[in-house]
């Protein structure tokens, strides 16, 4: 059995902003086939506007790096930790490199619907576009 969350905003499209979308569309596959879908709240940019926030970064961190960053990716991660794999349209190199620490593997796709990106995954098919990170 694996879980894939997928970052979206409607549970039907893959949003291009890990950052801002504000949901994870859940799929549980086992023995190739979906045997469950759910939706997840996400927190993202919009729940830290009104926290403290570090307007300075580290210089000697590249942006998303931080403390701070690592803080708000290990937030927003919190929800899918039973998951295997994240797919997103993008994300920034700190939120990428921050769910991979958690063990979570990530795909960027700029496939749009949700239902083509999970198919051509369990057909072996979904390639990471790490062109895709900012």
């Amino acid at each position: 059995m694996q879980k894939i969350a997928i970052i979206t905003e409607d549970g039907k499209t893959i949003s291009q902003h890990f950052g801002r979308a504000g949901h994870y569309a859940v799929v549980t596959i086992e023995d190739g086939k979906v045997i469950n879908r759910e939706m997840r709240d996400k927190l993202g940019h919009k729940n830290f506007q009104n926290e403290e926030s570090h307007e300075q970064h580290d210089p000697n961190q590249p942006h998303g790096f931080d403390e701070d960053s690592r803080d708000k990716h290990v937030r927003m991660s919190d929800a899918i930790m039973d998951c295997d794999v994240l797919i997103a349209g993008g994300m920034g190199y700190g939120a990428r490199q921050h769910m991979q620490d958690r063990g979570i593997k990530i795909i960027m796709s700029s496939i749009t619907s949700i239902d083509s990106a999970v198919e051509k995954w369990i057909n072996g098919e979904l390639t990471d576009q790490t062109e895709l990170n900012h």
